[in-house]
């Protein structure tokens, strides 16, 4: 039931972040006007924060910054992880500056309006991020009016009405519409993307769930050729594309209710051996297609400073981060090991069959969140395939 709002609305004020218990978090919009409910996270990063809001995984979700100075060096059209934006907004603590990069070709502010995402600044995002984490990832409005006029009862009904990520298959909704190849590999300065380059690869099939452009690149890098096939492709489609492997992809929502059509197909291709790489969603829907269970976590990791014990060897990986849902460790059938923890808070970061050619890790190693810890498992999965001479 709607209930008063806890504070009033600031003179001046034209953004706010209105939570379904009625709290209101007022300060400045940018970016595009309108409103928009979903679920309120934290990132920790300090950088790629384009790449952060053009990540399908946030789908259904605003992303308050804990690093105050987001926007600082604009955008451009290279920094981003799918065509279009995903995340519904983002909360700041300053406002945004002019960009003060060579690489920038808009405001930060123009950005966000040309692709509808809403944007808060002069928040007090440490006392907000200190908010989710004790009481967990609120559902919350954002909006922007720039005539400073809020409709609170009806912005309060929207914030109350949005039904949560549990539950809510959203890869169907940011999966792409048709099968089709890749070629591009890694970025690099002055270069840009580079080119795939000749000889014969192993074929991989990536199912996107809501995939990151940068994985489908990193297998690219580790000797890939990849078709990308939309999330509710069948198990005859993609075998019939003969594959040397299956990649399963990030994506946002509830892998429980991804798994519904997802885990069959996984399941499948599981009896026919063929070998299988999952990351964060596809790591779960692995999990899942096991017979673990996934879990709601209270607050998710979001972040790209996350430290993850490898248990084999006791190395320690540092990893980018985004994630509402977790396996269960306590729920793995007898053939299937934990291999990653967080050190965080102990949960499960990855696994891998011990009769079967498949494994999962939660964490993104293609983000390379400064070191690049993780792009072994990349080369992992791909130099364990089959040339394509022998694949069938």
């Amino acid at each position: 039931m709607a209930h008063a709002t806890t504070s009033a609305q600031p003179q001046g004020a034209t953004g706010l972040l209105l939570l379904a218990d009625g709290t209101a978090i007022w300060g400045r919009g940018f970016g595009a006007a309108g409103a928009k409910a979903g679920e309120v996270c934290f990132n920790t990063s300090i950088t790629g924060y384009q790449e952060i809001l053009t990540d399908p995984s946030y789908a259904g979700q605003i992303i308050t910054f804990t690093f105050p100075h987001i926007g600082n060096v604009g955008a451009n059209p290279e920094d981003i992880e799918a065509d279009v934006p995903h995340a519904l907004g983002c909360i700041v603590r300053q406002d945004v500056t002019n960009p003060s990069s060579f690489r920038s070709a808009q405001h930060f502010s123009d950005w966000l309006s040309a692709n509808n995402q809403i944007g808060i600044s002069g928040v007090d995002t440490r006392a907000l991020t200190r908010r989710i984490r004790e009481a967990g990832a609120p559902n919350a409005v954002i909006a922007h009016a720039p005539d400073g006029v809020f409709d609170m009862p009806a912005l309060l009904a929207l914030a109350q009405g949005w039904p949560g990520l549990e539950g809510m298959d959203l890869a169907i909704e940011v999966t792409g519409a048709k099968t089709r190849g890749w070629d591009g590999g890694k970025w690099t300065l002055g270069h840009g993307y580079a080119a795939m380059g000749e000889g014969e690869r192993p074929h991989v099939v990536a199912i996107d769930y809501g995939a990151k452009h940068n994985i489908f690149r990193s297998l690219v890098e580790a000797g890939a050729k990849v078709t990308v096939v939309p999330a509710k492709t069948s198990l005859e489609e993609i075998v019939a594309l003969e594959p040397a492997g299956v990649f399963l992809s990030n994506g946002p929502g509830d892998p429980a209710a991804t798994g519904v059509y997802a885990v069959p197909v996984i399941q499948g291709l599981l009896e026919r051996d063929i070998p299988i790489f999952g990351i964060c969603l596809g790591h779960q829907l692995l999990g899942l297609a096991a017979g673990a269970r996934t879990l709601k976590m209270h607050q998710g990791h979001r972040g790209a400073n996350h430290p993850v014990k490898r248990l084999e060897t006791g190395v320690v990986e540092i990893t980018s981060m985004n994630h509402g849902f977790a396996v269960d460790a306590a729920t793995l059938p007898a053939n299937v090991v934990e291999t990653h923890v967080s050190l965080f808070d102990g949960s499960n970061c990855g696994i891998a069959f011990t009769d079967k050619n498949a494994f999962g890790v939660q964490y993104h190693p293609e983000a390379s969140p400064g070191p690049q810890d993780s792009f072994y498992l990349f080369e992992k999965f791909v130099h364990g395939l089959k040339a394509p001479a022998t694949a069938a």
